[in-house]
């Protein structure tokens, strides 16, 4: 008996050794990269006159939208409509206004050529909550040439740029 006793003691103390062992192991690392490059989301809004009698000039707004990437540097500018000219820019080649980068309209907002401005800011990152507003402030003054144009609707496309 007492052999058939050890036959199955020394099978566990056997199977308790071998799987108590540890399994070999070998370890790598990898790196994970990512090239985080500037960008930039722009919208605008319409600006609408109204109506202009000739009587008194029209100021009005328009706002630009602008979300880029966090702390990228931005220009935006404004083309001069289809009328290709800054002073003024002019609806269907008529109607006279402008476009300005501030209330006290000292400075036409342009492309930066000849006499024009444009606006520069820095991006607080591409999420709607970072969004940075931007106004944009139109008149369309008393005029001879204004005070001239027949009864209608007029129009003009501004281009906005956002440089980045």
């Amino acid at each position: 008996m007492h052999k058939s006793l050890m036959a199955p003691i020394g099978t566990g103390l056997l199977l308790a050794i071998c799987g108590s062992a540890a399994a070999a192991t070998k370890t790598d690392t990898f790196d994970v990269t990512a090239n985080v490059v500037g960008n930039c989301f722009v919208t605008a809004t319409d600006l609408n006159f109204g109506d202009f009698d000739g009587g008194t000039a029209l100021s009005e707004t328009s706002t630009i939208t602008v979300r880029c990437s966090a702390n990228h540097g931005y220009t935006l500018k404004l083309n001069a409509g289809d009328a290709g000219s800054f002073s003024p820019r002019k609806m269907d080649n008529v109607l006279e206004y402008n476009l300005y980068t501030s209330l006290t309209k000292a400075t036409v907002w342009g492309d930066g050529s000849a006499t024009t401005g444009t606006v520069s800011g820095v991006g607080g990152g591409l999420g709607m909550p970072n969004a940075i507003q931007h106004t944009v402030y139109g008149e369309l003054p008393i005029s001879p040439a204004n005070q001239s144009v027949a009864v209608g609707a007029y129009s003009d496309t501004i281009t906005v740029t956002v440089e980045y």
